[in-house]
């Protein structure tokens, strides 16, 4: 009997390895879904459909681009958390629904680490501290000038409570000790809004958001994470005395934890090559994203290494979402 047992119980293993290993052959046979948990417009959605639309010529088959925003980003990851783990369902995720959510939110419905397969990094996109024009501040150290010899009067906003904006602002603030206003919105597109009309004195924000209103004068570009080719005249915060600074925000693609590796490793080689195709890279970098890519374990690591890092931040700011 014991024999018997062991032989069935091999047996299975060994078809449902071939099954796994033809099903990553055939795969994709039909199209698919790539969540974005966040409203058409933004840079998350953005970047899907950039990357997107060249995954879908290189795996042959349609790449759905498909926007289901919600609680920071939470919607839509816990849709492809509880999908069959099969790489039909896969989601663009970002910073905030893949590690910052992870302490500002009392409870989550996935477990980034343990419900999702990572697949790889597509973008990471530096922040950029702009101003009002009418605010008289050309760098980092004025602004930290400023908000000490005036502490709680500047204002700054951000697209949430707990965003990456929120929270990239709030590294800043215990850095330096300094006070300000917070002001959240429901988006980036209303908060760069009240910026240009002097409503908001300044926000940290993401590159893309930020680079179309600077280059058309509306707003003024003080200091960025990281250099930005479309925009190599802005300097660094390291070039401006806050080395330590560097909030950067990424993005990539997760798939159900579960799905055969071979999918996996199938998804990340099309994404690496779609991230090389002249047409995706110069688009990303006039967004003044950089398009980034690396293996499903090197991803995986990044995340383990995001999620601490942000906490920290999250529960010395004292922002929570219920």
């Amino acid at each position: 009997m014991k024999r018997r047992s062991f032989l069935m119980f091999t047996t299975a293993a060994a078809l449902t390895s071939l099954c796994f290993g033809a099903a990553a052959q055939s795969y994709p046979s039909k199209p698919i879904r790539l969540v974005v948990p966040f409203a058409a417009g933004g840079p998350t959605d953005v970047y899907a459909r950039s990357v997107g639309q060249e995954l879908s010529k290189l795996l042959g088959q349609p790449v759905i681009v498909d926007n289901r925003p919600g609680a920071g980003g939470n919607v839509g990851a816990d849709i492809v958390a509880k999908s069959a783990p099969d790489g039909y369902n896969i989601v663009l995720g970002a910073v905030g629904a893949f590690a910052v959510n992870m302490t500002l939110y009392p409870k989550m419905p996935y477990d980034v680490l343990r419900d999702f397969a990572p697949v790889s990094l597509i973008t990471v996109v530096p922040m950029m501290l702009v101003v009002n024009p009418a605010l008289p501040v050309k760098s980092p150290k004025d602004l930290v000038e400023r908000a000490k010899a005036k502490p709680g009067q500047l204002t700054y906003g951000s697209a949430g409570n707990g965003t990456s904006v929120h929270m990239s602002t709030e590294m800043f603030k215990a850095m330096t000790g300094i006070d300000m206003v917070h002001v959240p919105y429901k988006g980036v597109a209303p908060a760069m809004t009240d910026l240009i009309g002097g409503q908001l004195q300044l926000m940290f924000s993401d590159a893309t958001s930020a680079i179309p209103h600077v280059k058309s004068g509306k707003i003024r570009a003080v200091a960025v994470t990281k250099h930005v080719e479309a925009m190599p005249e802005v300097p660094t915060f390291a070039q401006s005395g806050y080395p330590s600074y560097d909030p950067t925000v990424w993005y990539g693609v997760f798939a159900p934890a579960g799905t055969p590796r071979d999918i996996v490793l199938k998804l990340n080689g099309s994404i690496v090559k779609a991230l090389q195709a002249h047409d995706v890279r110069e688009r990303l970098i006039s967004q003044g994203a950089q398009p980034t890519s690396n293996t499903p374990e090197e991803f995986t690591e990044f995340v383990r290494a995001e999620i601490p890092r942000w906490e920290k931040v999250v529960k010395a700011s004292g922002a929570k979402v219920d």
